[in-house]
């Protein structure tokens, strides 16, 4: 069943999603060649909880970290770990918060140090991908104008769409319907309608589109090891223009403070 939410639980749901703009922010201040994923995940932990929300994730059918990183050719959730990122890395952090009771998702994939080009390449396409997802997402439309909006721009740059992940519906519950897939056809599926809340994720592969999971449940790999981006917000549906409840420029702004990563836009 989808929900469709009142302006009241979008309000709700847009604190929460500042909340994690603001904490995606934050770890965008220390990312660097040298420090651990372990680190970032506690950066990211305490400032949640300084500012009353709580980690979404943590715990979350058993997900043991506030936030997952995926590094290279980790398409998502990566567990934080000892792994000491190293120039050169793209690195994906999604970060998800409950707060008053409503939850928040967004992901952004930071690009550390010397960034070969076919992967600066691969998070422009993805970033934009994402932009175009967005601007389909209105009322009227279906969902496979979403989906069809992403596979666009893999396509356009010869690159491969992950099928088995979707983006989702959010509120209440951190995953809710619809799914949202990152392929589609037009005017293809659920027709969107005001009020309902999703998550949109493109994720694109360098290479091959197979991923594969590793032993411990929750690391999604690419199947030939090349590079994957994933970026992510959370948007209302509205009548003409979606809006977007979490933001990159936070992020964006702190990007600008840190010489250790790749300043340029992605737009």
């Amino acid at each position: 069943m989808i929900y469709f939410k009142t302006n009241e639980e979008i309000d709700l749901i847009r604190e929460s999603c500042l909340l994690v703009s603001r904490t995606l922010a934050e770890i965008a201040l220390y990312i660097q060649p040298g420090i651990t994923t372990n680190e970032l995940d506690r950066i990211a932990e305490t400032f949640i909880r300084n500012n009353n929300g709580k980690p979404g994730f943590l715990g979350y059918q058993g997900y043991p970290n506030t936030l997952c990183t995926s590094v290279n050719n980790t398409v998502v959730h990566g567990i934080p770990s000892g792994y000491k990122i190293k120039d050169g890395d793209i690195v994906s952090i999604d970060c998800g918060v409950l707060l008053n009771g409503w939850y928040g998702d967004s992901c952004y994939t930071f690009m550390v140090g010397n960034v070969p080009e076919r992967e600066t390449t691969l998070c422009r396409a993805t970033y934009r991908s994402l932009e175009d997802a967005i601007t389909a997402a209105i009322e009227g439309n279906r969902l496979g104008d979403i989906g069809h909006a992403v596979q666009r721009h893999a396509e356009l740059h010869d690159f491969t769409i992950v099928k088995d992940l979707v983006g989702h519906g959010i509120g209440r519950n951190l995953h809710e319907e619809p799914a949202v897939a990152n392929y589609g056809k037009q005017g293809r599926g659920v027709k969107l309608r005001r009020g309902i809340v999703l998550a949109i994720e493109p994720m694109l592969n360098s290479g091959k589109p197979g991923v594969v999971t590793e032993d411990d449940g929750w690391t999604v790999k690419t199947v030939d090891g090349e590079s994957s981006a994933h970026y992510e917000h959370t948007i209302v549906v509205r009548d003409g223009k979606a809006e977007k409840l979490s933001t990159f420029n936070f992020i964006e702004e702190a990007i600008k403070k840190n010489n250790f990563l790749w300043q340029n836009s992605l737009l």
